[in-house]
């Protein structure tokens, strides 16, 4: 007997090196940091991951040690 399909999927294995996150930002923000990823020629992503590690870096210098 078959399966109706997409009964069969496969977990999808979340990688211990990175987490997918969904985030809303005002249109304003937005557009700063899209600029400044393509000033930098990076992805969006790239700019938001640096701007964060640069905040925690700030705000808990102790973080990095927690890696």
């Amino acid at each position: 007997m078959k399966t109706k399909e997409g009964a069969r999927r496969k977990e999808k294995v979340q990688s211990s090196a990175a987490v997918r996150a969904s985030i809303s930002f005002p249109p304003d923000v937005y557009k700063v940091l899209s600029d400044i990823a393509k000033e930098k020629r990076v992805s969006l992503a790239w700019v938001v991951r640096e701007a964060a590690e640069q905040y925690l870096a700030q705000k808990w210098p102790l973080f990095k040690g927690q890696e």
